[in-house]
């Protein structure tokens, strides 16, 4: 089995993605890293429902979202795989700005999301400038924490270099 390390966000109240990527963990002995933005969001900055939220300043500015943390040893990884809420048909920005300060040349990634009612959709392309055109990104999936963990780890097997 090759090394693995999950590389998750989660915002929400539920932390659905959250409790998606501890189980995947759990199921295959996987390292795991939360995403955290340096300036923490509140129930407010997530009501997307309010066109002058933090989340839709966030998506319509154009403007990268510092996250605290780096990891430090992602050489050692043969398998990474990126977990986030789907927020507009996508990762979130803070997500995406975080990918960009890493290095996943050469290595193989699988994205897999969360979703009160989205799509996967193009959610891995659209990640694809985060993560150096170099790297091998693979079977996008979108998982519900209710998702066995036989699920989850049939998934991360099929994506193993």
């Amino acid at each position: 089995m090759c090394k693995t390390l999950i590389i998750y966000f989660s915002a929400s109240d539920a932390h659905r993605t959250e409790q998606v990527a501890k189980r995947m963990a759990e199921a295959v002995g996987a390292d795991i890293f939360s995403v955290v933005p340096e300036q923490p969001y509140t129930r407010a900055d997530l009501n997307w429902k309010n066109p002058f939220s933090r989340c839709n300043r966030e998506k319509f500015g154009g403007k990268e979202v510092p996250a605290a943390g780096q990891i430090e040893n992602i050489s050692e990884y043969d398998l990474i795989l990126i977990g986030f809420p789907i927020w507009y048909g996508g990762a979130p920005i803070v997500m995406q700005s975080f990918l960009k300060r890493h290095d996943f040349i050469g290595k193989h990634v699988g994205v897999f999301a969360t979703s009160g009612g989205s799509r996967i959709g193009k959610s891995a392309e659209k990640l694809r400038p985060c993560l150096h055109d170099s790297t091998v990104i693979a079977g996008a999936k979108l998982f519900s924490p209710d998702d066995p963990a036989e699920v989850l780890a049939g998934w991360v097997k099929e994506l193993q270099p």
